[in-house]
């Protein structure tokens, strides 16, 4: 409870008691004024509360602003992780298919000949 919804809701009580004490003693004058208080009373105990409740929002948007950039940071994190580990698989992949290409160089010829002559053959015009 903030400020304006506890002066709100005193000053609607003591304009309840006022239109109560103008109506007994037969004073209009009282009955008036304690009836102005207790709208204004009203009107600010109304104010207060949604003070009080755009507060909890900003504190709510604040709580899920951070959360969402957690996770977002939690994402880039582990992307950053996969990336380095495909690079580091891509780079132990290479470096073995160039060894058994290295130690079989023969082989590796004759396929690199033949994957040539295929192409050559698929891509000429008339077959």
């Amino acid at each position: 409870m903030n400020r304006d919804e506890f002066r709100g809701a005193k000053r609607h009580l003591k304009g309840r008691a006022q239109t109560t004490l103008g109506g007994l003693t037969g004073d209009a004058g009282r009955q008036v004024r304690g009836a102005v208080d207790q709208v204004a009373g009203g009107a600010q105990y109304a104010y207060g509360r949604a003070r009080d409740r755009a507060e909890d929002l900003i504190d709510d948007g604040t709580h899920l602003a951070r959360e969402a950039r957690r996770r977002g940071e939690s994402l880039v994190d582990d992307g950053s992780r996969y990336a380095r580990d495909a690079r580091r698989r891509g780079e132990t992949y290479g470096r073995q298919a160039l060894g058994y290409a290295d130690e079989n160089r023969a082989t590796t010829l004759i396929a690199f000949a033949a994957v040539a002559f295929a192409a050559g053959w698929l891509l000429r015009p008339t077959r």
